[in-house]
Protein backbone atom coordinates (compact mmCIF):
# COMPACT_ATOMS: atom_id res chain seq x y z
CA UNK A 1 0.00 0.00 0.00
CA UNK A 2 2.73 2.46 0.99
CA UNK A 3 4.76 1.75 -2.14
CA UNK A 4 1.61 2.15 -4.26
CA UNK A 5 0.99 5.57 -2.71
CA UNK A 6 4.54 6.70 -3.45
CA UNK A 7 4.33 5.43 -7.01
CA UNK A 8 1.06 7.31 -7.53
CA UNK A 9 2.41 10.58 -6.09
CA UNK A 10 5.60 10.29 -8.16
CA UNK A 11 3.51 9.68 -11.29
CA UNK A 12 1.46 12.79 -10.49
CA UNK A 13 4.64 14.83 -10.00
CA UNK A 14 5.94 13.60 -13.36
CA UNK A 15 2.64 14.53 -15.04
CA UNK A 16 2.69 18.02 -13.52
CA UNK A 17 6.29 18.51 -14.64
CA UNK A 18 5.33 17.39 -18.14
CA UNK A 19 2.47 19.88 -18.26
CA UNK A 20 4.76 22.67 -17.11
CA UNK A 21 7.66 21.70 -19.38
CA UNK A 22 9.90 21.02 -16.39
CA UNK A 23 12.37 18.27 -15.55
CA UNK A 24 11.27 15.79 -12.87
CA UNK A 25 14.72 16.11 -11.29
CA UNK A 26 13.92 19.74 -10.42
CA UNK A 27 11.21 18.74 -7.93
CA UNK A 28 12.01 17.11 -4.58
CA UNK A 29 9.32 15.06 -2.89
CA UNK A 30 9.46 15.53 0.88
CA UNK A 31 7.72 12.67 2.64
CA UNK A 32 5.94 14.36 5.54
CA UNK A 33 6.11 11.72 8.24
CA UNK A 34 4.77 13.58 11.27
CA UNK A 35 2.98 11.30 13.77
CA UNK A 36 3.94 8.24 11.70
CA UNK A 37 5.70 5.34 13.45
CA UNK A 38 9.35 4.56 12.83
CA UNK A 39 8.45 1.22 11.21
CA UNK A 40 6.51 3.03 8.50
CA UNK A 41 9.41 5.38 7.79
CA UNK A 42 11.77 2.41 7.65
CA UNK A 43 9.49 0.76 5.10
CA UNK A 44 9.58 3.90 2.96
CA UNK A 45 13.36 4.07 3.38
CA UNK A 46 13.70 0.47 2.25
CA UNK A 47 12.17 1.24 -1.13
CA UNK A 48 14.30 4.31 -1.65
CA UNK A 49 12.83 7.33 0.17
CA UNK A 50 15.56 9.52 1.64
CA UNK A 51 13.92 12.92 2.28
CA UNK A 52 11.55 13.24 5.22
CA UNK A 53 9.80 16.28 6.70
CA UNK A 54 8.77 16.65 10.32
CA UNK A 55 6.78 19.31 12.17
CA UNK A 56 7.96 18.69 15.70
CA UNK A 57 11.45 18.84 17.16
CA UNK A 58 10.97 15.82 19.41
CA UNK A 59 9.92 13.64 16.49
CA UNK A 60 13.02 14.62 14.52
CA UNK A 61 15.25 13.82 17.49
CA UNK A 62 13.63 10.43 18.12
CA UNK A 63 13.51 9.38 14.47
CA UNK A 64 17.01 10.68 13.72
CA UNK A 65 18.40 8.37 16.40
CA UNK A 66 16.39 5.33 15.25
CA UNK A 67 16.75 5.52 11.47
CA UNK A 68 19.67 5.38 8.99
CA UNK A 69 21.98 8.37 8.96
CA UNK A 70 21.79 9.03 5.20
CA UNK A 71 18.25 10.40 5.57
CA UNK A 72 17.79 14.08 4.79
CA UNK A 73 15.61 15.60 7.51
CA UNK A 74 13.66 18.80 6.89
CA UNK A 75 12.07 20.84 9.67
CA UNK A 76 8.84 22.08 8.13
CA UNK A 77 6.79 23.04 11.18
CA UNK A 78 6.81 26.11 13.39
CA UNK A 79 10.09 26.17 15.29
CA UNK A 80 10.34 27.58 18.80
CA UNK A 81 13.61 29.34 19.55
CA UNK A 82 14.25 27.34 22.73
CA UNK A 83 14.23 24.09 20.72
CA UNK A 84 16.59 25.07 17.91
CA UNK A 85 19.60 23.57 19.71
CA UNK A 86 18.12 20.08 19.62
CA UNK A 87 17.95 19.82 15.83
CA UNK A 88 20.66 22.19 14.61
CA UNK A 89 23.03 19.33 13.73
CA UNK A 90 20.33 16.90 12.58
CA UNK A 91 18.40 18.70 9.82
CA UNK A 92 19.48 19.54 6.29
CA UNK A 93 17.07 22.43 6.00
CA UNK A 94 14.70 24.53 8.12
CA UNK A 95 11.69 25.62 6.05
CA UNK A 96 9.91 27.74 8.64
CA UNK A 97 12.04 30.78 9.46
CA UNK A 98 9.64 33.70 9.81
CA UNK A 99 11.38 36.15 12.15
CA UNK A 100 14.77 37.71 12.72
CA UNK A 101 14.74 36.50 16.34
CA UNK A 102 14.41 32.88 15.21
CA UNK A 103 17.14 33.38 12.60
CA UNK A 104 19.45 34.86 15.23
CA UNK A 105 18.90 31.83 17.48
CA UNK A 106 19.69 29.50 14.58
CA UNK A 107 22.82 31.56 13.91
CA UNK A 108 23.94 31.30 17.54
CA UNK A 109 23.42 27.53 17.74
CA UNK A 110 25.00 26.92 14.31
CA UNK A 111 28.05 28.94 15.30
CA UNK A 112 28.56 26.76 18.38
CA UNK A 113 28.91 23.71 16.13
CA UNK A 114 30.63 25.52 13.26
CA UNK A 115 27.79 24.72 10.83
CA UNK A 116 26.22 26.52 7.91
CA UNK A 117 22.44 25.99 8.12
CA UNK A 118 20.28 26.12 5.02
CA UNK A 119 16.95 27.84 5.61
CA UNK A 120 13.85 28.98 3.79
CA UNK A 121 11.88 32.07 4.71
CA UNK A 122 8.25 31.15 5.45
CA UNK A 123 5.82 33.57 3.81
CA UNK A 124 2.16 33.87 4.77
CA UNK A 125 1.16 34.62 1.18
CA UNK A 126 -2.58 34.32 1.79
CA UNK A 127 -2.31 36.45 4.97
CA UNK A 128 -4.24 33.91 7.03
CA UNK A 129 -4.44 34.83 10.71
CA UNK A 130 -4.16 31.18 11.73
CA UNK A 131 -0.86 30.66 9.92
CA UNK A 132 2.73 31.50 10.75
CA UNK A 133 4.96 33.24 8.24
CA UNK A 134 6.13 36.73 7.42
CA UNK A 135 3.74 38.94 5.45
CA UNK A 136 4.61 39.28 1.74
CA UNK A 137 5.42 42.99 2.01
CA UNK A 138 7.94 42.27 4.79
CA UNK A 139 9.84 39.43 3.11
CA UNK A 140 12.60 41.47 1.47
CA UNK A 141 13.32 43.32 4.70
CA UNK A 142 13.63 40.05 6.64
CA UNK A 143 15.82 38.51 3.93
CA UNK A 144 18.10 41.54 4.05
CA UNK A 145 18.62 41.17 7.82
CA UNK A 146 18.98 37.38 7.89
CA UNK A 147 21.47 37.42 5.01
CA UNK A 148 23.94 39.18 7.33
CA UNK A 149 24.18 36.11 9.56
CA UNK A 150 27.31 34.14 8.60
CA UNK A 151 26.17 30.65 9.65
CA UNK A 152 22.89 30.81 7.74
CA UNK A 153 22.33 30.33 4.02
CA UNK A 154 19.01 31.56 2.63
CA UNK A 155 18.04 29.14 -0.13
CA UNK A 156 14.52 30.24 -1.01
CA UNK A 157 10.97 30.62 0.25
CA UNK A 158 8.24 28.42 1.73
CA UNK A 159 4.50 28.86 2.08
CA UNK A 160 1.53 26.91 3.40
CA UNK A 161 -1.41 27.70 1.14
CA UNK A 162 -5.01 27.68 2.41
CA UNK A 163 -6.78 24.33 2.63
CA UNK A 164 -9.25 24.38 -0.26
CA UNK A 165 -11.49 21.86 -2.00
CA UNK A 166 -10.35 23.04 -5.44
CA UNK A 167 -6.53 23.18 -5.75
CA UNK A 168 -6.86 25.75 -8.56
CA UNK A 169 -7.84 28.31 -5.92
CA UNK A 170 -4.28 28.21 -4.58
CA UNK A 171 -2.62 28.88 -7.93
CA UNK A 172 -2.66 32.62 -7.22
CA UNK A 173 -0.71 32.13 -3.98
CA UNK A 174 1.91 29.87 -5.54
CA UNK A 175 2.33 32.34 -8.38
CA UNK A 176 2.70 35.18 -5.90
CA UNK A 177 5.42 33.36 -3.93
CA UNK A 178 7.34 32.69 -7.12
CA UNK A 179 7.13 36.38 -8.04
CA UNK A 180 8.44 37.40 -4.62
CA UNK A 181 11.38 35.04 -5.11
CA UNK A 182 12.08 36.50 -8.56
CA UNK A 183 12.12 40.03 -7.13
CA UNK A 184 14.57 38.99 -4.40
CA UNK A 185 16.77 37.09 -6.85
CA UNK A 186 17.09 40.19 -9.03
CA UNK A 187 18.79 42.05 -6.18
CA UNK A 188 21.73 39.60 -6.29
CA UNK A 189 22.29 39.92 -2.54
CA UNK A 190 25.22 38.17 -0.89
CA UNK A 191 24.33 34.96 0.96
CA UNK A 192 20.90 34.76 -0.72
CA UNK A 193 19.82 32.39 -3.46
CA UNK A 194 16.24 31.74 -4.48
CA UNK A 195 16.74 28.24 -5.86
CA UNK A 196 14.05 26.60 -3.69
CA UNK A 197 10.32 27.18 -3.56
CA UNK A 198 8.80 24.87 -0.96
CA UNK A 199 5.10 24.94 -1.77
CA UNK A 200 2.35 22.43 -2.36
CA UNK A 201 0.98 19.69 -0.13
CA UNK A 202 -1.16 16.59 -0.60
CA UNK A 203 -4.17 18.57 -1.82
CA UNK A 204 -2.47 20.92 -4.27
CA UNK A 205 1.09 19.85 -5.08
CA UNK A 206 0.41 19.41 -8.80
CA UNK A 207 -0.75 23.01 -9.15
CA UNK A 208 2.25 24.12 -7.08
CA UNK A 209 4.63 22.31 -9.44
CA UNK A 210 2.98 23.96 -12.43
CA UNK A 211 3.71 27.30 -10.73
CA UNK A 212 7.36 26.54 -10.06
CA UNK A 213 7.58 24.59 -6.81
CA UNK A 214 10.88 22.78 -6.32
CA UNK A 215 9.89 21.00 -3.09
CA UNK A 216 6.47 19.51 -2.37
CA UNK A 217 5.56 18.40 1.15
CA UNK A 218 3.26 15.39 0.93
CA UNK A 219 2.07 13.47 3.98
CA UNK A 220 -1.48 12.15 3.77
CA UNK A 221 -1.09 11.30 0.07
CA UNK A 222 1.81 9.01 0.97
CA UNK A 223 1.23 7.70 4.47
CA UNK A 224 -2.54 8.05 4.79
CA UNK A 225 -4.45 10.11 7.32
CA UNK A 226 -2.52 11.16 10.40
CA UNK A 227 -3.16 9.45 13.71
CA UNK A 228 -2.55 12.02 16.42
CA UNK A 229 -2.95 9.38 19.14
CA UNK A 230 0.49 8.12 18.22
CA UNK A 231 2.24 11.33 19.13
Amino acid sequence: MLKDNFDKVNANIQAACDRAGRNREDVTLIAVSKTKPIQMLQEAYDFGVRVFGENKVQEIVDKYEALPKDISWHMIGHLQRNKVKYIIDKVDMIHSVDSLRLAETIEKEAAKKDLIIKILIEVNVAKEESKFGVMPEKVEELVSHVSQLPHIRICGLMTIAPFVENPEENRIYFNRLRNIAVDIERKKSDNVIMSILSMGMTNDYEVAIEEGSTMVRVGTGLFGARNYNQV
